[in-house]
């Protein structure tokens, strides 16, 4: 993990392993090769990244969870954070797509058995480089998770399911999902359960991928299950835990898009600073006035903050500290301070930043849904003043 070594009075040093450092410059050359070149033309093209992720495939930095024994290089939590924000200081859209296989492995592999693991994740994902997306939200059940309508009823050996799923990245191109329904819908949280569908299953359709705001290489489409027929075999974990497997799910998957944010906030950082540094108004640098350094010095500091506090949040998963306080943290935290970071960069470029030619207008449009997708930072605020106050009623 992080080094922390007492120097002297300086206090606690954070530093990476060696190979943590050759996992980051791998990534972030990889990022600067492959997709910080042509993610304006993705973007502008709505266009899937699938060549991308099969490139990054082969360097070993996608399906990073999956355990040594199922064919994965079994990488911790925190060494996809560090990933997640190299390829995001790239493009977010592109890194969406990326990493997507990785939220859609958790219920399995948080929850599932061996078989599961040695089939949906090692034949699957690994050895025959296949797409899985996750499938929890709906139209009229988005932040509130117990409220999904998607049911599944069990007839004989086989479970029937009925329902739709909207928003799910990676849908269009998915050859299996990871979904949740109902299978006691009077029981509450407890009446939930996961379940592995196959895309070639009868009864499986995707709708048309939605025309986006931003990250518009990521994409994002409706799934409609009519009287499908799933088996026995294809339930993760047991009937009527599917909802503590969903929370337990952001745990892992949450310091990932934390990272994410992180990376973008990097991005915009940088590039403000690369302008401000060349662009000059009254003879002097425009961050030598004091409105438009200081909006720089701010992007700096939330930069680092986030990018510890999606650290701290990885380390609590891979040391098994499961706090949904310390993710919610660092998701609100990152996320919202991303989305400041870009509003700040347009400002820093002026009308310039207003127009497709610069970066920062790009970085505008992808920040957004950092804030509402892996729940809102209303929610991860809903979540933070739970865990506070636990105990106190």
């Amino acid at each position: 993990m992080v080094d922390m070594a007492m120097d002297g009075l300086a206090g606690p040093q954070f530093k990476l392993t060696e190979e943590q450092e050759m996992l980051v410059k791998m990534t972030g050359d990889f990022t600067a090769d492959n997709i910080t070149p042509v993610a304006a033309e993705y973007d502008e093209e709505a266009k899937f990244p699938e060549e991308i992720f099969h490139q990054a495939r082969e360097l070993g930095i996608v399906n990073m969870g999956i355990p040594e024994e199922f064919g994965g290089v079994g990488a911790t939590v925190f060494e996809e954070v560090l990933v997640a924000e190299e390829l995001a200081y790239g493009c977010t859209g592109i890194s969406t797509s990326i990493t997507t296989n990785a939220l859609g492995m958790l219920p399995i592999l948080v929850a599932g058995n061996d078989e599961q693991k040695a089939y949906w994740l090692g034949e699957r994902l690994i050895e025959q480089g296949q797409f899985v997306s996750y499938g929890v939200t709906e139209a009229n059940a988005g932040s509130n998770v117990v409220g999904i309508q998607t049911r599944a009823e069990k007839k004989g050996d086989k479970w029937i399911i009925n329902g739709s799923k909207t928003f799910i990245t990676n849908a269009s191109h998915a050859n299996f999902f990871t979904v949740f329904a109902k299978t006691d819908p009077e029981a509450g949280h407890r009446g939930m359960t996961g379940f592995i569908i196959d895309r070639d299953m009868p009864g499986v359709s995707v709708g048309k991928k939605f025309d986006k705001l931003g990250q518009r290489a990521s994409d994002t489409a409706e799934i409609v299950f009519e009287n499908v027929e799933v088996p026995e075999e294809n339930v993760i974990g047991e009937v009527g835990k599917g909802f503590y497997i969903a929370m337990k799910v952001f745990d892992y998957s949450r310091p990932a898009v934390a990272a994410a944010a992180t990376g973008l906030q990097r991005r915009a950082l940088e590039e403000s600073i690369k302008y401000a540094s060349e662009r000059e108004a009254f003879g002097v640098p425009i961050y030598q006035h004091q409105a438009i350094g200081h909006k720089i010095a701010d992007m700096a500091i939330n930069y680092e903050a986030s990018r510890l506090l999606s650290w701290q949040a990885a380390w609590q998963v891979d040391n098994g500290i499961f706090n949904p306080r310390i993710p919610a943290y660092a998701k609100a935290f990152a996320a919202d301070m991303a989305t400041k970071a870009a509003v700040d960069a347009v400002q820093v470029f002026g009308g310039y930043g207003y127009m497709k030619e610069y970066p920062v207008e790009k970085l505008l449009r992808d920040v957004k849904i950092f804030q509402i997708y892996e729940g809102t930072s209303e929610i991860q605020r809903n979540i933070i003043v739970r865990e506070l106050f636990k105990g106190n009623n």
